[in-house]
């Protein structure tokens, strides 16, 4: 089988991609149909079998706005799958998910990025349950009420709260999977710790390669394996993968350095596209048509560039079970061991 006959043929699970904040950026200005003409497209022609839609609040709305404006995004995740329901489906548990791509459906997972909402109350975390997110990382790039992200000095110590603490397991005993991409030094340790169910770092690379705070050293990485849990490479962020060079063969040499480390059954893909482009969109750069998700300047931009990655893992000498396993079976492997299903 070929790379692109392989790739399209495989489980394709992408654990980031902040697609639902420029869905939301287009809405504003009357253009609801940007998740059906560019998204969509983007996501068949990469292969996308499971997309993780995180909530990411912008800094604006992280104090009195932040559970206001994650419920909104959330509503407007569903609003998509109805809107776009012979391709697309919301789902709570794998067998949702099992159902949703045997129908020829791209399945939706909601997820949090920061848990902002949440602020000092553990009791949201039920609340956010209910309306459908499954997975939930604690911080970004600043502290919440809960967990300092990796972003600020690990020298202040950068634990879980004891908020985080409670939330970690109530989020265990739920059946909501937790993300520890951008959580501190500190709080990785507290969760290597205490956790007692497999989880996802959903958009993380290595720090042996390339030496940044958002990246995992070799002894978390092992730490995520031992738990069961599974690490996705954040493919298209130029300074997590390689800021000179970010190209496909870098990406996957972040892989085989996971693999190396971890063990093949505990690797995944997380790419965290439109980030950068995001982020020009709000300093007042001119959207041009076509090019929504691809500023990056990484050789895998937008999703119509993920078969890129199984080219590369072909080339090097991957066989097919172990691509397949990078490309979504990990992943799948733990949103079946722990998506909705409680302790």
């Amino acid at each position: 089988m070929d790379a692109r006959t392989l790739h399209q043929d495989a489980t394709v699970v992408d654990t980031h991609n902040d697609l639902i904040l420029l869905v939301d950026h287009y809405d504003q200005r009357y253009q609801r149909q940007h998740f059906a003409e560019y998204w969509l497209p983007q996501l068949r022609q990469g292969g996308v079998d499971v997309q993780v839609l995180p909530i990411c609040i912008e800094e604006q709305f992280q104090s009195e706005g932040a559970l206001r404006r994650t419920l909104l995004l959330i509503e407007r995740i569903h609003e998509l799958a109805a809107e776009n329901s012979g391709d697309v489906a919301v789902c709570l548990t794998a067998a949702d998910i099992d159902a949703a791509t045997a129908a020829g459906k791209i399945a939706l997972v909601i997820a949090l990025e920061g848990a902002h909402a949440i602020g000092q109350d553990p009791r949201l975390i039920r609340s956010l349950e209910r309306v459908g997110v499954r997975v939930v990382s604690m911080a970004h790039y600043g502290r919440t009420f809960l967990a300092d992200g990796s972003g600020l000095d690990d020298t202040s110590g950068s634990r879980l709260t004891p908020q985080g603490i409670e939330v970690f397991r109530e989020m265990e005993r739920l059946g909501v999977v937790f993300d520890i991409s951008h959580l501190g030094l500190g709080g990785v340790e507290d969760v290597l710790a205490i956790a007692t169910r497999p989880f996802l770092a959903t958009h993380s690379a290595c720090l042996a390669l390339t030496d940044i705070h958002r990246n995992l050293g070799d002894e978390q990485l092992k730490g995520i394996a031992e738990l069961g849990g599974v690490i996705s490479v954040a493919a298209a962020i130029p300074h997590f993968i390689d800021p000179e060079n970010p190209s496909a063969e870098r990406v996957v040499d972040h892989i085989e350095h996971m693999v190396s480390v971890a063990g093949v059954d505990h690797v995944g893909i997380g790419p965290d596209f439109i980030e950068d482009y995001f982020q020009k969109a709000f300093d007042g750069w001119q959207l041009v048509p076509g090019f929504e998700g691809g500023f990056s300047g990484a050789e895998v931009e937008r999703p119509a560039d993920l078969p890129k990655i199984t080219e590369e893992m072909v080339r090097r000498g991957f066989n097919e079970t172990d691509i397949r396993k990078v490309l979504g079976g990990n992943v799948m492997r733990v949103l079946r061991q722990v998506m909705g299903v409680p302790a």
